[in-house]
């Protein structure tokens, strides 16, 4: 059967545990290498199979076991890849850290080896190290790290191996497979594994060559993807820029060829910072490579992206970075220094492929040139920032034209460019320019030179200095490549510039400044310079040509103004035409590409619900699977157990395929049918074996009858020998024992009393000493007790000095909430008495109040029944003429009787004097009349008019305690009631016109207001009153 943990992982978890408390590392290895390679670890839970995986991993890395790293984790990359991705990702970071740790445990432990090997620090070299010096080139440390750092070097670069080959090629994985990507990067610089990154970079080619080849794979990765190839360009640059940390230059070569293969495939446009990156590597991939003039444009193209990405360059970076672009292409040779020999056609395609590769590489569209950079860095502007001695030197080479001082005036620069670590890489081929330049303006004003004079002119410092063997290969390499045309004459030790009048231009040759045309220059213009000189000598000749030419180039300017309108609309048109036809391409890119979104969209969504439901439909099938296999595993040992059992109690022996292909029912039909069987054989047998057990003793017995009593008769005499030889001796043994006996008490009679002495000093001596302890135990005891009560009567007055003072607290608390009890009840009492007496108050003040309400109604009563008889007994009004009558003005008019009145007025006073005044107002009003004095509203006699006068009198406005409100008593101020002819109130008059003061008015209903200033009406300055006055 199999083992108890097979069945649960969690057992066999919990058994490696116990295997490595035990020390027992490797076995616990391989109990957990069966769980996670067994087939039934698929359909596993990932919660259980992550704990055991971890605990894998960390046995693999201390016994260092690398192929049971891989063959686990690919194991768990197929049960975990489809569910959860984070679990692998820690399974491989958990991995990684811990080979890592050991990595760095060992370096620290042989630095302290190293460090402890050393016994005697003043001795410089001991006898074992000289001898192992003369065998091996090696250093201890070296010897050490090889035997304690590199097996674990050696672990962690399979570990990534094994880590990268799992995760290739996956999507799923994608992310954790460049980040592992960047962690071996790490190890290779952390360590300088040159060989190591060689392999690492190879690897990573070839996986990304082979994702084509597993496209049709499920969770393929998707080469168009913009975000995959993102993600692989950056694991490039991160590539690129370790192998220029670690010098290797043909790896960052590649590493660039496969950046500029993902540039090209993305259709992302890159980071100008991953670009600029870029250049900035290919510049020194070319000066490694010598390849001035590709380094001179990778410099251009960086010098764009740095000021470009940086905008805040200050001017000293962008002066260096100027002078840099314009030494570099300053240092590109003219004669080119290639071993290979020009003619070859073979060799002349590999150049140009070579060039259209590293110009693609660069991203040009056509071979870059040593002019077309200088003009392209000079259109940039570029002399005015750059350093001054830079200038110079430009102008020295390319500018000014002294063959026989160049050389002297830039040594002084050479010298400064030399100081200066950036720049001092371009001194060399900065010399083979300028003897190149040297060569070619000696041309031009020589003939035949002698060599010694050329190489005094070619005078350089150390270990820049040319001597003639070094000038003659330089002048054969020109020659050969033909770009000069010398030839040495050895017996005259001179140099012949010669001249091929048929020989085609040359582009290295015309560059820099020319003091006059060459012959071949000559010979080649002769017929164009014959033409000028004929078309000089018809003009003279005839002037009319030089009219009709004149006068055709008006016509053509004419021609050119009247077109260039209908041109400029024509080409209008066309950049119209152009634009709308690019937001159309546009337009319908745009389209399509939303479309394939669309589509790519719908297309994983749909692959991300079949993948559901696959994972869905595998989950379903693993768990029936599961709950099946564990069923069947249940009726397996049943039955194993069932046919044991009958094995065991029938004998019966089961084949394999018998107990494979039968059930547990069969089993246990089969054990019944056969314990039956068994049972009923046994009680047959029984039965016979009984019967013959009888007959046998019945005749046994038969037999031994007669033989009974002569067997009796032989037992007794045999019986009675024995015990008189067993009485006999041990008879004798007592008398010997006897006799020893009384020979020892005669032996220790002597010592008894020696013994007896003995015995009681020892006893007296243990008496003394157990009373002394006694006595000891006893004062012990007494001093603790006496401690015991000091500490609880201590503990009791403390107690009681306690309770004494809580009960002083209590009490004066109790006090104080007493008399704060007492105050408040005492306050309730005052505030209840208080309330009593202003209730008591109050209602005296409302009964008052009521009173004088009754009163004043008892007064208007008596007014409406007095108006009542007035109505009935109407009087008339008094005359217009009698002034005097009119004291009474100030009487009330009711509303009907006003009416009356009025019309009467009216039809009455018709042929007065101010008949256009009185307005049909009643005679008795005299508001707005002439004669003002009897009416004065406010004014006039206050006796008279009973309102504003004597406040004793009229009781309004007077003392305010007894009234409390306006004045006193309302029965004596008659205040809103009463008679208004006492009070002198005026009704009758209506509001004042402006300017209008000595007209009479029509009678109005009055009514009084409180002043906001506390004014009556018609008291002037008296601010007593406080009544104004509101027309109706």
């Amino acid at each position: 059967m199999a083992p108890f943990y097979a069945v649960k992982p969690d057992n066999a978890l919990k058994r490696a545990e116990e295997l490595c408390a035990s020390g027992q590392d490797a076995v616990a290895l391989q109990t957990l290498h069966e769980v996670v390679l067994s087939k039934r670890s698929r359909s596993y839970a990932l919660n259980i199979m992550e704990p055991i995986m971890l605990k894998y991993i960390e046995l693999c890395v201390v016994l260092r076991k690398g192929k049971l790293v891989k063959e686990g984790l690919h194991q768990y990359r197929n049960i975990a890849q489809n569910t959860s991705v984070n679990s692998i990702e820690t399974i491989i970071n958990k991995l990684l850290e811990l080979s890592e740790q050991k990595v760095a445990e060992a370096r620290a432990k042989a630095d302290q080896i190293t460090v402890e090997s050393i016994d005697d620090l003043e001795a410089s070299e001991t006898p074992e190290s000289i001898m192992l010096s003369t065998v091996s080139g090696e250093q201890t440390k070296d010897r050490t790290d090889r035997a304690v750092v590199t097996p674990w070097l050696k672990f962690l670069w399979e570990a990534y191996r094994t880590v990268l080959d799992m995760l290739r090629n996956n999507a799923r994985l994608e992310s954790l497979y460049h980040a592992v990507t960047d962690k071996a990067f790490a190890f290779c610089l952390t360590y300088a594994r040159k060989t190591e990154f060689r392999r690492l970079c190879e690897i990573l080619r070839n996986h990304f060559q082979n994702m084509s080849k597993y496209s049709h794979q499920p969770h393929s990765i998707n080469v168009n993807d913009p975000e995959t190839l993102q993600q692989y360009l950056d694991a490039r640059f991160t590539q690129l820029n370790a192998a220029a940390e670690l010098e290797l230059w043909q790896e960052a070569f590649k590493s660039v060829e496969d950046i500029h293969t993902l540039l090209t495939t993305s259709k992302r446009p890159p980071k100008p910072v991953m670009m600029a990156n870029y250049y900035e590597k290919l510049t020194k991939i070319f000066m490694v490579s010598e390849d001035y003039l590709f380094h001179s444009a990778a410099w251009n193209r960086y010098s764009n992206f740095e000021r470009m990405i940086n905008k805040s360059l200050t001017d000293e970076e962008q002066s260096r970075m100027a002078s840099v672009v314009l030494l570099s292409a300053l240092a590109i040779p003219i004669i080119t220094t290639t071993k290979t020999r020009p003619g070859y056609v073979e060799q002349d395609e590999h150049r140009i492929q070579k060039l259209n590769r590293l110009s693609t590489l660069m991203g040009l569209y056509q071979h870059p040139t040593r002019t077309g950079l200088l003009k392209e860095a000079l259109n940039k502007n570029i002399l005015s920032r750059v350093r001054p001695e830079i200038r110079d030197l430009y102008n020295i080479l390319e500018v000014q034209f002294h063959p026989l001082s160049i050389c002297r005036k830039i040594n002084p620069i050479m010298t400064k460019l030399s100081e200066d670590p950036d720049m001092a890489k371009y001194v060399r081929p900065l010399h083979q320019v300028i003897l190149t330049r040297l060569l070619q303006q000696l041309s031009q004003v020589y003939t035949t030179v002698k060599l010694d004079f050329v190489l005094k002119l070619a005078s350089f410092p150390e270990p820049y200095n040319y001597d003639a063997a070094t000038i003659e290969k330089f002048i054969m390499n020109g020659c050969k490549r033909g770009e000069l045309n010398i030839r040495i004459d050895h017996s005259s030790q001179s140099l012949m510039f010669e001249t091929d009048l048929f020989a085609p231009p040359k582009d290295t040759v015309a560059e820099g400044i020319q003091l006059q045309s060459s012959p071949a220059d000559l010979m080649r213009t002769q017929l164009s310079r014959l033409g000028n000189s004929l078309q000089a000598v018809a003009q003279m000749i005839d002037p009319s040509v030089k009219v009709h030419a004149e006068q055709a180039k008006q016509e053509a300017l004419a021609r050119a103004v009247k077109g260039i309108e209908q041109e400029h609309k024509i080409t209008l048109q066309r950049k119209a035409t152009i634009e709308r036809r690019k937001e159309i391409i546009e337009t319908e890119l745009s389209r399509k590409e939303k479309l394939a979104a669309q589509e790519k969209a719908a297309a994983a969504a749909k692959k991300a619900e079949a993948e559901r439901k696959r994972v869905e439909e595998e989950q379903k099938r693993r768990e029936d699977e599961r709950m099946k296999r564990v069923q069947d595993e249940i009726q397996r040992d049943q039955a194993k157990r069932i046919a044991e059992e009958i094995t065991a109690k029938t004998g019966l022996q089961l084949k394999p395929e018998e107990i494979e292909n039968s059930d547990v029912k069969t089993l246990l039909d089969l054990k019944v049918t056969r314990l039956q069987t068994e049972q009923k054989e046994l009680s047959d047998r029984l039965k016979q074996i009984g019967k013959r057990l009888d007959h046998t003793e019945r005749a046994y017995r038969k037999e031994e009858i007669p033989l009974l009593e002569k067997d009796y008769e032989h037992q007794q005499k045999a019986d009675k020998t024995f015990y008189e030889a067993a009485r006999k001796a041990e008879l004798e043994a007592s008398k010997e024992k006897h006799t020893e006996n009384m020979k020892i008490k005669g032996r220790l009679a002597r010592i008894l009393d020696d013994y007896m002495e003995y015995k009681q000093k020892q006893q007296d001596k243990v008496a003394s000493v157990v009373e002394a302890q006694r006595r000891a135990i006893d004062e012990a005891i007494a001093k603790a007790k006496e401690e015991r009560i000091a500490q609880w009567r201590a503990a009791r007055e403390e107690y009681l000095a306690h309770r004494e003072a809580e009960e002083r607290e209590r009490q004066e608390r109790e006090e104080e909430e007493r008399q704060q009890r007492e105050a408040e009840e005492r306050e309730a009492e005052e505030k209840l008495a208080r309330l009593a007496k202003e209730k008591q108050e109050r209602e005296e003040y409302n009964k008052k109040q009521e009173e004088q309400l009754r009163k004043q109604q008892q007064r208007e009563r008596e007014i409406e029944e007095k108006l009542n008889a007035k109505r009935a007994n109407p009087t008339p009004p008094p005359a217009r003429a009698a002034p005097a009558s009119s004291s009474g003005g100030g009487s009330y008019v009711p509303p009907a009787l006003r009416a009356r009145q009025q019309a009467a007025a009216g039809a009455s006073s018709g042929d007065g004097e101010d008949s256009w005044r009185s307005g049909g107002r009643p005679a008795g009003s005299s508001f707005g009349g002439r004669d003002r004095e009897p009416r004065r509203f406010g004014g006039g006699d206050r006796e008279e008019r009973r309102f504003g006068g004597d406040r004793e009198e009229r009781r309004f406005g007077g003392d305010r305690e007894p009234r409390r409100f306006g004045g006193g008593d309302r029965e004596e101020r008659r205040f809103g009631s009463g008679d208004r002819e006492e009070r002198g109130w005026s009704t009758a008059g209506s509001p004042r016109r402006t300017g209008t003061p000595s007209r009479e008015e029509p009678p109005r209903e009055d009514r009084w207001r409180p002043s906001s200033r506390g004014r009556a009406p018609g008291s002037g300055g008296n601010d007593e009153g406080g009544w104004r006055q509101v027309g109706k």
